[in-house]
């Protein structure tokens, strides 16, 4: 008596979700991060990564009124579109101060060694308790450039946050401000108002880092749910293997 058993049933039933599985896993591989209007992932070249540099304002009541913890790189063009600049903003080197109002707070920025002078204003709905950054302004006089360089923009709409949180996001970022100026962020938290002592408030991360710690959990769980798959593919191709048994 010879016994004959089928083996083409739970082949296929677990080559067919392996391939599946292999076709889902690079799909899967490939997606990027999406980008919104007002952020562009920035451009990699020049002096490297900044260093994160702390600052604040006081104001009139001498307490502390807007902090900023941040990396910064200027992307600068000369007027006559002949030279290109990529300038970090040394810390070390770098004199804050500013001014804060109900609904307006001015973070400036002043280095010694290029006589950059950085100012970013930031203003506040008071009917909505919602704030952004709303007006950009250098002026830098670098030794490559002929003549000194500035660039205005009064009406940005970057780094949304809440009335008493701070906006951080550890992406790094380009923030457009007119065709030859642009800065790059690393690792920004910064509150411009409502800040209660020398402390920054509860942290709103900003869509760039929820998109970019949504995909590993997107990926890992397609890939939880395809191992399930695998594994009902192989009890069922077992258990109809026995039951093809034949007798001869």
């Amino acid at each position: 008596m010879t016994q004959v058993a089928s083996a083409r049933p739970w082949c296929l039933g677990v080559t067919l979700p392996l391939i599946l599985a292999a076709a889902l896993h690079q799909g899967f591989a490939t997606v990027a991060p999406p980008t919104t209007a007002q952020t562009t992932t920035a451009p990699h070249k020049g002096p490297g990564r900044p260093e994160r540099g702390q600052y604040h304002v006081i104001g009139s009541n001498g307490t502390v009124c807007l902090l900023a913890y941040m990396g910064l790189q200027l992307n600068i063009t000369s007027q006559d579109k002949t030279v290109q600049d990529v300038v970090n903003i040394n810390p070390n080197l770098t004199k804050a101060s500013g001014s804060c109002e109900s609904d307006r707070a001015v973070l400036q920025l002043t280095t010694d060694a290029d006589k950059t002078n950085l100012s970013f204003v930031f203003i506040l709905n008071t009917t909505s308790n919602k704030y952004h950054l709303g007006e950009v302004s250098v002026t830098a006089a670098l030794p490559d450039m002929k003549e000194p360089f500035s660039a205005q923009n009064l009406s940005l709409d970057y780094l949304h946050g809440n009335l008493g949180y701070s906006y951080m996001c550890r992406q790094e970022q380009s923030l457009v401000v007119a065709s030859n100026f642009s800065i790059n962020t690393f690792q920004v938290q910064i509150q411009p108002f409502g800040v209660a002592g020398d402390q920054f408030g509860a942290a709103e991360e900003c869509q760039l880092d929820q998109d970019d710690m949504l995909i590993p959990i997107i990926v890992g769980g397609a890939l939880a749910g395809l191992v399930l798959v695998v594994l009902l593919a192989y009890l069922i191709g077992r258990k109809r293997s026995h039951a093809g048994y034949q007798t001869i």
